[in-house]
């Protein structure tokens, strides 16, 4: 159900260059949310796959458009299409600092073939295993959100709050991500939102 992707996503570049190509599968945006309940150590997600195993079962992200820090992309995994916009941070701390991680990627993902339709769903891959059991958190203006951990993805925990949260983002001018790692590294992942709500407007026309 659940696929790390750290390994998918480790050669994909800046999205906010937009003569570049795109990862050769489908990041986050195209694995379900867990549920908040569900542990990891019971969980039956699959282990991640190396970027040459991911790429040979993959199926290659149309670039739809590029807003500001944020692309927008739609693909059809198994033929389930998919749309997500998607960015990278604009700065990245880690305490104690110069910590190795893989890429970090926010993604806004909505999936219409789903039962029942997912449309606006956030995600984040962060580039290491968060601490199993901790939450992470997203500071957007004034507002805060609780994120659910497993393996290298984040989900926000409250799912009443998701429509609150990218309202947050479309209104705000940087989202601030917050987690520690498995061997307790912490990090600090700020993401401009210049671009988000066009892009979401693009996804939603796309998605349909």
């Amino acid at each position: 159900m659940l696929l790390g992707v750290a390994a998918w996503v480790t050669a994909w570049p800046a999205p906010a260059d937009a003569q570049q190509t795109a990862p050769a599968s489908p990041p986050a945006a195209a694995r379900p949310k867990p549920k908040p309940e569900t542990k990891p150590a019971a969980s039956t997600a699959a282990k991640p796959a190396s970027p040459a195993a991911a790429a040979a079962g993959g199926v290659q992200p149309k670039l739809l458009g590029q807003y500001g820090t944020w692309g927008a992309y739609t693909a059809s995994p198994g033929g389930k299409k998919v749309c997500f916009a998607l960015a990278k941070p604009s700065s990245s701390e880690t305490n104690p600092p110069n910590r190795p991680r893989n890429p970090v990627y926010m993604f806004i993902s909505t999936r219409p073939n789903d039962k029942p339709p997912v449309t606006n769903e956030v995600s984040l891959v962060v580039g290491y295993p968060f601490k199993a059991g901790t939450e992470a958190t997203a500071q957007i203006g004034g507002s805060s959100f609780a994120l659910y951990t497993q393996q290298d993805g984040a989900w926000i925990k409250n799912g009443t709050e998701e429509a609150k949260m990218v309202d947050a983002m479309r209104g705000g001018d940087n989202a601030v991500v917050k987690g520690v790692s498995a061997k307790g590294t912490q990090s600090t992942d700020s993401f401009s939102l210049k671009g988000v709500s066009q892009a979401l407007d693009r996804v939603a026309q796309e998605c349909k």
